[in-house]
């Protein structure tokens, strides 16, 4: 779906001239007429175009920049939460280390960046259902399709602000007038739960459930992220027979080995619901189709892999929940006691032993770390990977990153960064998860841990571990099923909570699941002071509760959104 990247743009142009001055009557040289557009070849370039903001990038004008709003919401979901630092040295991107260190203030370009790349979509797709209505060589089984797509990406991007901001404006095709310039300047008094659940349920009605091209929404991805969308509300009961509906389904399954997930020539596999399409050396100018919201995030040097640029660095906590005792079960409530021991301030030169306690074989597939083979680029040096151990701590992130096998195809040829490993938004591990936190609190516990293990039960896959290159294992692999009943249901809550947390470390989910369980302040509050003792930017740093559960509505937003003299956009609480 990436191939093809188009740029439409209504330009309107008014010169005031007497009758003598006809030579200023200039053509605009990059406008095209609507009608162009309203027919089978139009109605599908737009669509393509809709699809194409999915991983948020539209323009490069001024600070909107890619990773503002990349489709894994590293910054907002990862960095903002206990699993990642923001890395790198500490006077690169400040606008991150002010999200990172609670100082979230509307005025952030971060903020503004997702806001507009999510509204582009809209925009996008709106544009989309407003020509299809028109377009008289399509057939309405063709029609319907266009709308079911078009609307289930409209309802993703409002998802998206929504998880974000909470109170947004839903903008769509009716409101949505490309003549009138304010005709979007709506409040954002109204909660838009309903019409998310309205345009993604039009798509799962309609969608078939297979698709012929690969990137385009199936009636299952549709049910998923509806679900997705109850759960947001605690509405366990509406969710389950959608999610349940996936699994009797049969068309997913988990892949054998775990980090098939995360590998650019097993992109769109069985485990697949719904991900975002990155292609490289198609084409695009700079190679902007490939994964460029993740652009920064990579080990700044060592072992070849990447000379920039050191970012999204994952947390000591994080690497400590990997953690698992003499029965392969994690140390849900001590975790966090003792550390996995890092090479932090050890030089590359010196002796380095890894941690040779029991830990979970995802812990290597999610994090690069001194001792571990660092996919198939060697063994992970340690310091030479980090711009700056002392900032940034001692570990790489690793689900993005391309293989040194896949250089020269699946990277592109200018900026090996930007490469072609889909980001997967929904897959049915998260099906499966999903299922069970909703057997927790509505339904039967030992339901939800027979979920549970089928996930435990896959990352416990010899065949899916890191290996040395003798074929021995790593690092000393740990990991067994829950084998007795499950009775308490805070415990089995904290259970399958955790299990989330590992099985989707570093994928951008955990603070916006952290804030939907309810448990943000308290688990927020309980890393910062603890992981402060590492990272001393992180003194001090609070989670406010009853602010922080969102992010301010970008200021310059609010500014923008004046109607006759008057502001439509309202602040949420706590913010200025």
């Amino acid at each position: 779906m990436k191939t093809l990247t188009l740029v439409i743009t209504a330009l309107c142009l008014a010169v005031a001239t007497s009758c003598s001055d006809k030579f200023l009557d200039v053509q605009p040289k990059a406008a095209l007429a609507v009608s162009v557009l309203q027919n089978k070849t139009g109605v599908n370039a737009l669509l393509i175009g809709a699809y194409a903001l999915l991983d948020g990038w539209a323009t490069a004008e001024g600070a909107y920049r890619s990773y503002n709003v990349g489709a894994d919401n590293w910054v907002y979901g990862s960095v903002a939460s206990d699993d990642a630092y923001k890395g790198t040295i500490a006077g690169d991107q400040p606008p991150i280390s002010l999200i990172e260190q609670g100082n979230i203030t509307s005025d952030n370009i971060y903020f503004r960046g997702k806001w507009r790349g999510m509204y582009d979509g809209i925009a996008r797709s709106n544009d989309v259902l407003q020509a299809v209505a028109v377009a008289k060589d399509m057939t309405d089984a063709e029609k319907a399709e266009v709308i079911a797509e078009a609307r289930f990406l409209r309802g993703h991007f409002h998802f998206e602000l929504k998880k974000m901001f909470n109170m947004v404006p839903y903008i769509d095709e009716k409101i949505y007038n490309p003549n009138d310039l304010e005709s979007t300047k709506v409040p954002n008094n109204v909660d838009i739960w309903p019409n998310v659940l309205a345009d993604i349920k039009a798509a799962y009605d309609v969608l078939p459930a297979k698709q012929t091209q690969v990137g385009r929404p199936t009636k299952w991805a549709a049910a998923a992220t509806l679900a997705k969308a109850y759960l947001f509300q605690k509405k366990y009961a509406e969710a389950k027979p959608l999610l349940e509906a996936i699994v009797a389904s049969g068309q997913y399954k988990l892949m054998d080995r775990y980090h098939d997930n995360f590998k650019a020539v097993t992109n769109n596999n069985a485990e697949s619901i719904f991900e975002v399409q990155y292609s490289v050396n198609d084409g695009a100018p700079n190679g902007e189709n490939g994964n460029i919201g993740s652009t920064l995030n990579y080990p700044y040097g060592g072992g070849g892999v990447t000379t920039c640029c050191g970012f999204f660095q994952p947390s000591q906590n994080l690497v400590n929940a990997f953690k698992t005792d003499a029965n392969g079960l994690p140390l849900i409530d001590t975790f966090n006691d003792a550390d996995v021991t890092s090479d932090q301030g050890i030089e590359a030169t010196a002796p380095f032993t890894p941690y040779a306690g029991p830990v979970d074989p995802r812990l290597d597939w999610t994090v690069g770390r001194r001792g571990i083979p660092y996919l198939d680029w060697g063994v992970h040096t340690g310091k030479p990977y980090v711009r700056d151990q002392a900032y940034g701590g001692p570990f790489s992130p690793k689900k993005h990153v391309m293989y040194k096998s896949d250089v020269g195809t699946n990277t592109f040829a200018g900026n090996n960064r930007l490469n072609a490993n889909n980001y997967r938004i929904i897959r049915y591990d998260h099906v499966l998860l999903w299922l069970a936190e909703i057997e927790t609190e509505i339904g039967d516990l030992n339901k939800a841990r027979g979920y549970v293990n089928q996930v435990r039960r896959r990352a416990a896959n010899p065949d899916g571990f890191v290996k040395n290159t003798d074929g021995t294992a790593a690092a000393n692999y740990v990991i067994k099923e829950y084998s007795t009943d499950w009775t308490d249901q805070a415990t089995a809550r904290k259970a399958v909570q955790f299990e989330s947390r590992l099985e989707f470390g570093m994928e951008g989910h955990r603070r916006f699941d952290l804030v939907r369980w309810g448990i943000a302040d308290q688990t927020l509050n309980t890393y910062y002071p603890a992981e402060a003792k590492k990272r001393s930017y992180l003194n001090g740093v609070k989670f406010i509760k009853g602010q922080h559960e969102y992010f301010p509505i970008p200021i310059q937003e609010i500014f923008n959104s004046k109607k006759d003299g008057k502001e439509t956009l309202t602040q949420n609480p706590g913010y200025n």
